[in-house]
């Protein structure tokens, strides 16, 4: 099989049109039909339908992009070992991130690394657990920090820490006696695939209580300032808002055990190739206090 034409075949799948992928790739959008064409001979099949929308995968086509991804994915990972020093780790290295571990428990472990083993090209991505989940399914992140427990049959996961969960309001809030004292209020949260997100809908949901209107965030920084100047409430760990409380900037309020704790994990998939950068990476964040973060007496 032609391999560049399997992947102009992936491309124009993956973009849903013949003109945009000949852009990317560079190429006449003669060249993309040519070459589909020929891939479509060679497997003696319809690979797309072509309509007056564009063009869509047929079944066929379907399952010859899951292979394309996994051949691709090989031919790197082929890469890969045969680059790989077992004394100086070099090459790609993806990892994935909740936002929340990202600022608070990452950045001095990043440091390190970067520092000890600067000829890794180390790549941070941020999102939310089910984001993260997906990425390294599709072998698009060797790793990612998550909320736990994960149970999959492709992955593997590590336990990193336990956070502890509070509700957060700006500093004129009243103490919370109970979850029903926010029926009236706004939830400020992450996207959709956020865990923190879903425990706090779970709870809501178990509880009868019906939020008044809930607005979705990208980025934390967002998130504590719209609760510090009192458009809502939140739920996060409680090391991400410290130093907010410790200013004054925010207040915390406890929450029932079953919802307060919550653990971070990190996972990767059974069949990651464990290059050097990978296995030195893991080594690093598994010592002693490495992603304790930092304390603050409140």
């Amino acid at each position: 099989m032609d391999l560049q034409a399997l992947k102009v075949f992936q491309s124009v799948a993956e973009m849903g049109s013949i003109s945009r992928a000949a852009r990317e790739l560079n190429y006449a959008q003669s060249n993309i039909t040519t070459k589909i064409q020929l891939l479509e001979t060679h497997l003696q099949t319809q690979l797309f339908y072509r309509h007056n929308r564009g063009i869509t995968l047929t079944s066929k086509g379907k399952t010859l992009l899951a292979y394309a991804e996994k051949i691709f994915h090989l031919i790197e990972e082929t890469n890969k070992v045969l680059k790989d020093d077992d004394q100086t780790p070099n090459g790609p290295l993806y990892i994935g991130s909740m936002e929340t571990t990202a600022a608070v428990r990452l950045p001095s472990l990043l440091s390190k690394y970067h520092h000890e083993y600067p000829d890794v090209d180390l790549t941070l991505k941020t999102g939310p657990t089910e984001q993260n989940i997906q990425g390294i399914l599709q072998y698009e992140l060797d790793g990612a920090f998550v909320a736990g427990p994960i149970d999959h049959p492709e992955l593997i996961q590590r336990t990193v820490i336990e956070e502890e969960l509070v509700l957060i309001t700006d500093t004129a809030h009243p103490a919370l006696s109970s979850i029903k004292d926010i029926q009236n209020r706004t939830l400020l949260v992450f996207r959709s695939g956020c865990s923190y997100r879903a425990k706090l809908e779970q709870w809501l949901h178990q509880e009868g209580v019906i939020p008044n209107k809930i607005m979705e965030f990208g980025t934390l920084e967002a998130i504590l300032g719209c609760v510090s100047a009192g458009l809502g409430i939140s739920l996060l760990p409680l090391s991400v808002i410290e130093k907010h409380v410790y200013y004054g900037e925010i207040k915390y309020h406890s929450i029932p055990g079953p919802y307060a704790i919550v653990q971070t994990v990190f996972v990767y998939r059974k069949d990651t190739l464990m290059t050097t950068a990978f296995i030195r990476f893991m080594d690093m964040f598994t010592e002693v206090n490495n992603l304790s973060g930092p304390t603050i007496t409140v």
